[in-house]
């Protein structure tokens, strides 16, 4: 795939010439206006190298490459600079960690020089993350963390099996990383340079299984608009994952069989036999024998995968690797949504211990991500998690009503007190304007946290304020108002 260059400059012509330039050179360009625009596309976009131009009314190059630095953004930029400010761009260069400057107007074979350097130190930027990320963590393989015993166990066994041709059949509680596990298979094996397909047999209804799995040709069924290829044609030369095999209604577990003995498919609606080479994992999140015994599950199938086994542990078993985990997923939250959030506090991290973890990792993760939104920077505490769980301890039992107004908890500053009776309507705003004012009116992470689109966000707000203007009008500034509004 060919590398992405992000293009930043005010002026719409040199804008133009300058994508072409890099169009011209074989990669994928984005541009942008100024410096706003740009950091909304590298929020979207993956980038391997910046072009910008220094001088730009709004957020010029400057404040762009500040901000980039802020948020331990590392994307190589090259700064284009005019006549008579190269010395004020060689200061950007080591001030601001730009990789390098371009005097207009710019030469291709300069940019062709400038981005093959660029895109290099990118790779070796990402190089050393990863072998730090590695050597930061006693126990760690690809995206899986921990140096509990069973996942040592686990490593040690991924290590052994992948390089192999062995079907593996990963069996574990949902979100304990199933796929993580198939990933890291995938990418330890001769056939990592080929495709990774997952597909999950639980999400399809039985009418498509055979179509998803096998492909089928124009014509096949009523809808067969086109010919289509199936996922062990996707995967050809690399890696198919089986996710949830048990849900597999048991016919269609007969004719997987049959395609994975013979190494060979067939459409729908086709004549001929397709050779396939592909290494097939499977993964269930029941106990394997006990779908072969409730007949879930083909006995010659399951022997057929289960050459090798893999067995996850629930986080529940492992909480020892809570702090490691979390650190990781902070790390990859923080690139996710532009915070700079350091830690867990030892509180959070006592709270996680005695948590029970039914949704194992996945729901680590999600309590994780909402947090990092929510304190945006610094350290995770308690009154970030959701509900602000575990933020105040029970009172102890009173003795007099004195002593129990005495007690009474105070609420955090992240939680909503609503009286019964007060409308919708308020309640809504005051809500919104809350989660506003914890994001530092950061309108699109708040929108995230809320659920909604941004542009329903700003509607609303909007809403409010001409409600609002009429009310003021007619008895004041309401009280919830110079409560709640961000100033």
């Amino acid at each position: 795939m060919a590398a992405h260059i992000l293009v930043v400059d005010d002026d719409a012509q040199q804008r133009a010439d300058l994508a072409e330039i890099v169009k011209s050179l074989g990669y994928e360009v984005t541009t942008a206006a100024d410096g706003n625009e740009a950091l909304n596309k590298l929020a979207s976009v993956p980038v391997n190298a910046i072009l910008t131009d220094l001088v730009m009314p709004g957020m010029d190059g400057v404040a762009l490459l500040k901000e980039l630095d802020a948020r331990g953004d590392r994307t190589p930029a090259v700064v284009l600079t005019g006549f008579g400010s190269i010395d004020q761009a060689i200061s950007f260069v080591h001030d601001l960690k730009a990789f390098w400057f371009l005097e207009k107007p710019v030469q291709p074979g300069v940019v062709r020089t400038l981005l093959e350097r660029a895109l290099q130190q990118n790779q070796l930027v990402k190089e050393a993350e990863r072998l730090h990320s590695q050597l930061s963590y006693q126990g760690i393989l690809g995206d899986l963390v921990g140096d509990s015993p069973s996942m040592k166990e686990v490593f040690s066994m991924i290590r052994q099996v992948a390089p192999t041709t062995a079907s593996v059949l990963i069996s574990g509680e949902s979100g304990t990383g199933k796929e993580l596990v198939a990933r890291a298979i995938h990418s330890l094996s001769s056939r990592s340079g080929g495709p990774f397909v997952a597909v999950n047999c639980a999400a399809l209804p039985e009418s498509l299984m055979e179509s998803e799995l096998f492909g089928h040709e124009k014509g096949a069924f009523t809808g067969a608009v086109e010919r289509r290829a199936g996922c062990f044609e996707q995967a050809q030369n690399g890696t198919l994952l089986l996710d949830e095999i048990g849900d597999m209604p048991i016919g269609t577990q007969a004719k997987l069989l049959r395609v994975i003995e013979e190494a060979k498919v067939r459409r729908l609606g086709g004549t001929k036999d397709i050779p396939i080479a592909v290494r097939v994992l499977a993964a269930t999140n029941r106990s394997p024998e006990e779908a072969v015994q409730n007949k879930l599950l083909r006995e010659d199938l399951y022997y057929r995968l289960n050459v090798f086994h893999l067995s996850l542990p629930p986080l529940r078993d492992r909480k020892g690797d809570i702090p490691a985990i979390a650190t990781g997923m902070i790390r990859d939250l923080n690139r996710k949504h532009g915070c700079r959030v350091t830690h867990l506090s030892p509180e959070v991290l006592d709270y996680f211990a005695g948590e029970s973890w039914p949704g194992n990792v996945r729901e680590l993760r999600n309590q994780v991500e909402r947090a990092v939104i929510m304190a945006s920077e610094g350290e995770i505490q308690l009154r970030h998690l959701p509900g602000a769980v575990g933020a105040q301890k029970p009172a102890e039992p009173a003795e007099t009503p004195a002593r129990e107004a005495a007690a009474a908890p105070t609420l955090p500053d992240n939680t909503l007190q609503i009286k019964v009776g007060v409308p919708m309507s308020e309640v809504e705003e005051k809500y919104i304007r809350l989660t506003l004012r914890h994001t530092k009116n950061n309108k699109k992470r708040a929108a995230e946290l809320l659920g909604l689109c941004l542009r329903t966000l700003h509607n609303k707000l909007r809403t409010y304020e001409d409600s609002n203007k009429v009310r003021s009008a007619v008895v004041g500034e309401s009280s919830f108002e110079r409560e709640l509004l961000p100033r």
